[in-house]
């Protein structure tokens, strides 16, 4: 031991716990365990300080259980055994050792779910870690409450399967749908799924957070202005295939001059060069050579090629220059704030565009920008 040279011996705890009163070998108890917690010990320190958690998990006064349970409820110091012992024991004891304590195997944190206690499998689902056996177990067994409580944690290891487990037990509960909604990562089946359950402000944070397949942004893109809809030019931005997403709306005959425009002015050149490949049938690294690198022609080539309407060329050409403009000044093309510079310096020009292109462009500059892109655009 290092600030603690004496052992620990039964005589601590004679000395430490003797009073008959449940507040002083509350006190002492919570003053031991503190003290445990922070040792230094060898394996003979060990062993006396888990015969003394031992007995204290024994004594018959609750508020002493209580002051050993909450002071070393995350110590790596408590032995399964006692950990155990306490996880049975009643609520005010039990929960902060369930919650938290490293001491529980699996098998241990199952039991704990198939008891059936609504508060406990709820701190089991709100531990720091929750491992994916667990995770599964809780989705296909576990209370409302608690699996609401499970999808809310990003630190539950919650497989593609539970998750799918957990829409098909509470997929009409608005609260457990918002809840695996606000996770970080979501599987594709399980994000298409929420699409059709969510509300609207939920469904607007699915289509804009994570990626759906081509044909079902479509389908919510095109559905009626009492619905969310999905805008196809944000979906692109978080498709993790771009070629098969702009094949999907080319497929679906979506892929149109207004949608390509509405890319390019908001600085989605990415997008832009795939969907001229597509409609023109070249690989993309020679599209990409025809709008950046071939001279003044080059543009011109792959936009007739691609069959776009020649009056809105000119648009288009504008929306090409600007991008370079800002990219030679510098600044991360794929930032925030250099969309919204992108989006206002393409504006600014007055673009020969359709009244719908330039209400839907006007309408996203008003949109806030997000943190930290405001503060670069005014410096810009």
């Amino acid at each position: 031991m290092t600030a603690y040279r004496a052992r620990l011996t039964e005589s601590d705890i004679r000395r430490l716990i003797k009073s008959d009163a449940e507040d002083d070998r509350a006190a002492a108890a919570h003053k031991l365990c503190r003290s445990i917690d922070r040792m230094q010990m060898d394996d003979a320190d060990r062993a006396a300080a888990q015969k003394i958690l031992g007995v204290l998990a024994n004594d018959a006064a609750e508020l002493v259980r209580r002051a050993m349970a909450v002071t070393l409820k995350a110590s790596d110091q408590m032995p399964r055994e006692v950990a155990r012992r306490l996880a049975a024991d009643a609520d005010s004891v039990a929960l902060p050792i369930i919650a938290s304590s490293p001491a529980f195997t699996d098998d241990d944190l199952i039991e704990i779910i198939r008891a059936g206690s609504v508060v406990r499998q709820n701190a089991v689902a709100s531990r720091g870690r929750v491992p994916r056996d667990v995770a599964t177990v809780l989705a296909a067994e576990g209370c409302r409450s608690a699996v609401q409580i499970l999808a809310s944690n990003d630190n539950a290891d919650l497989s593609e399967a539970a998750l799918g487990v957990v829409i098909d037990r509470f997929g009409q509960a608005s609260e457990v749908v918002s809840a695996i909604a606000y996770r970080q990562v979501l599987p594709l089946s399980v994000t298409e799924r929420l699409v059709a359950l969510a509300s609207d402000a939920v469904r607007e944070h699915l289509v804009t957070r994570h990626a759906v397949a081509p044909e079902t942004a479509i389908q919510f893109a095109q559905f009626t202005r009492e619905r969310a809809t999905v805008d196809l030019v944000d979906q692109a931005r978080v498709s993790n295939d771009l070629p098969a997403f702009v094949a999907g709306l080319n497929a679906r005959k979506v892929l149109n001059a207004s949608l390509l425009l509405r890319a390019l002015a908001r600085g989605q050149m990415a997008l832009f060069e795939h969907a001229l490949a597509e409609l023109a049938g070249t690989p993309h690294h020679r599209a990409w050579l025809m709008v950046h690198d071939a001279g003044p022609l080059g543009l011109k080539a792959i936009y007739d090629r691609a069959g776009l309407p020649p009056r809105l060329f000119q648009a288009f050409r504008a929306g090409v220059d600007t991008w370079r403009a800002l990219q030679a000044e510098g600044g991360d093309t794929a930032s925030d704030a250099f969309r919204q510079r992108m989006l206002e310096r393409f504006l600014s020009q007055r673009p020969n565009a359709s009244r719908d292109d330039l209400t839907y462009l006007m309408e996203r500059l008003d949109r806030p920008a997000a943190p930290g892109a405001e503060a670069a655009v005014s410096a810009a």
